[in-house]
């Protein structure tokens, strides 16, 4: 084969790449939104600025889906477009995934407290 056959072949494979690449702008961008969606739960921790631990805990929840999903649009290129639309649905399930295991950490967390910590044993009483 000579080497035009060989680019053109070469050439032939690439017109179909619907696949979306980051430029070192997005990439930028999802890096500045990541630190602002960390930093900003991290102050909402340490400073006390809501008035309870629930709706700390929810707001805290509400960001780490919406860093997920930057992730997975910044990062690893998902959108409704490439791959016939495969990517939306794998961001879906993420999502459910996501809520799911958020909840269940929560739960998991909350039950082990209040079953574990025993009011006798914390106090000093026997």
């Amino acid at each position: 084969m000579s080497t035009d056959t060989h680019a053109a072949h070469a050439d032939h494979h690439h017109h179909g790449d619907a696949h979306a690449h980051g430029t070192f702008s997005t990439y930028l961008l999802g890096f500045v939104l990541s630190v602002v969606l960390t930093a900003i739960p991290f102050w909402l921790v340490m400073s006390g600025a809501l008035p309870s631990k629930q709706i700390t805990a929810l707001v805290i929840m509400a960001f780490a889906v919406v860093q997920i999903v930057v992730h997975m649009i910044y990062f690893l290129h998902m959108n409704t477009t490439s791959e016939n639309g495969w990517s939306m649905m794998a961001l879906i399930f993420t999502i459910v995934m996501v809520v799911i295991a958020l909840s269940g950490s929560l739960w998991v967390m909350s039950h082990l407290n209040s079953n574990m910590m025993p009011v006798h044993e914390m106090t000093g009483m026997n």
